[in-house]
């Protein structure tokens, strides 16, 4: 650095901090306020499970027991092959060795089991094949299943009294259509026996943006606005175009009834955790707060170059998902509003605008709809 460039470096130092003012809270900003929820403890889910109404499910329509009788073979064993890929659910399947019984008690027990471990899983849609089922459906007791299936089978399954010990007919329950049939009933049974009950209460807390009473800005690097809580907003001096519109046009749009710019520093409470694409995890903060008729909205504006950028993806799928936990709150908790998040590219920005549409339909357009995702891990975390 030479001597004649020193002088001028201090006056430029010297400029740029008389140009900073206090852009303080203004006289009404309650109603431009912004209370963010975040929940410190979830209220518990019970599931109980209720007697099943045996006289209530239907039985096997499908065929006739008689026509069940003319497929069957002579024997004391009977093996049935249909049930390695037996069909369950409609389209559903479900992977399993042959079941290989010797009498009715115990093909009861391999019917129970194969019940309580295929409603224990998601299974998949499709054709495609749910492995190591390993694990019993924990809703209701086995021995309560059991009994359940044995009073089915003997009482309603046919349409008429069934005695499984008589003549060998126990062998009926191998075939396939009947398999499918029994699992497919008490699979829909268990399902609406469920009761939940809420125990507790979802304990959550606010922490609201005029907590920081001022923002320090740059006089010619902010602007005035009116439906804020500060009497001015700051935007980056450089490369700064795009924020600096968004401030403008909140400020001009009547569908906008209160919008703020979140200052890293000094709003450092409202932090969204992700992963970043290196595996490492991070905080950032959004760009915008933004209340409309419709919703609040979180917004990110970005150059169009960097939507698609894999770290910026990253943060809109962690946002997303906590926008989606803060809707499940009772409305009160969230302000009456729906939350979303909304990334918004400079080049939409700009046609939208010249276009003559509104900031609020844009953003109503942006917004991202959850997509349940293992990389969306994370969610807002306010601050101590």
């Amino acid at each position: 650095m030479s001597d004649t460039d020193q002088p001028l470096t201090l006056a430029a130092a010297l400029g740029s901090a008389g140009d900073l003012i206090a852009a303080e809270l203004r006289e009404d900003f309650e109603k431009y306020d912004f209370a963010i929820p975040f929940i410190l403890r979830e209220a518990d889910e019970n599931v109980e499970h209720q007697p099943i109404d045996i006289a209530a499910l239907p039985p096997l329509s499908a065929t006739s027991r008689a026509k069940l009788a003319e497929l069957l073979g002579k024997g004391d064993t009977f093996t049935s092959q249909d049930l390695q890929s037996g069909t369950l659910f409609g389209d559903y399947r479900v992977d399993g060795v042959a079941m290989n019984v010797r009498g009715y008690n115990e093909l009861l027990s391999q019917l129970t089991r194969r019940v309580s471990q295929v409603l224990n899983h998601p299974l998949p849609k499709g054709n495609k094949i749910a492995r190591n089922l390993d694990r019993p459906y924990l809703q209701i007791n086995i021995a309560v299943l059991a009994m359940a299936l044995d009073d089915y089978i003997r009482q309603q399954l046919f349409g008429e009294v069934f005695e499984p010990l008589q003549d060998e007919s126990w062998r009926l329950l191998l075939l396939a259509p009947v398999i499918d049939h029994i699992v497919k009933i008490f699979g829909l049974a268990l399902v609406r026996a469920e009761e939940h009950t809420i125990s507790g209460a979802t304990e959550v807390r606010h922490r609201r943006l005029s907590e920081v009473t001022k923002l320090m800005v740059r006089e010619s690097a902010s602007l005035e606005v009116s439906k804020c809580i500060y009497t001015r907003l700051p935007y980056p001096t450089r490369s700064g175009g795009l924020e600096r519109a968004f401030i403008e046009w909140a400020q001009s749009d009547a569908g906008v009834e209160a919008f703020c710019k979140i200052s890293e520093n000094r709003h450092d409470f409202v932090r969204l955790r992700y992963v970043k694409n290196d595996g490492l995890p991070a905080f950032y903060i959004p760009d915008f707060l933004v209340r409309t008729v419709e919703g609040i909205y979180l917004v990110e504006t970005k150059a169009q170059e960097q939507v698609s950028h894999p770290n910026v993806q990253r943060k809109l799928r962690a946002a997303t998902t906590w926008c989606e936990r803060i809707n499940t709150l009772a409305a009160e908790l969230r302000g009456e509003r729906t939350w979303h998040y909304a990334l918004i590219g400079e080049s939409l920005f700009h046609d939208w605008r010249e276009k003559g549409a509104r900031l609020a339909e844009l953003l109503a357009f942006s917004r991202v709809r959850a997509t349940s995702t293992a990389q969306s891990q994370g969610g807002l975390v306010l601050g101590d």
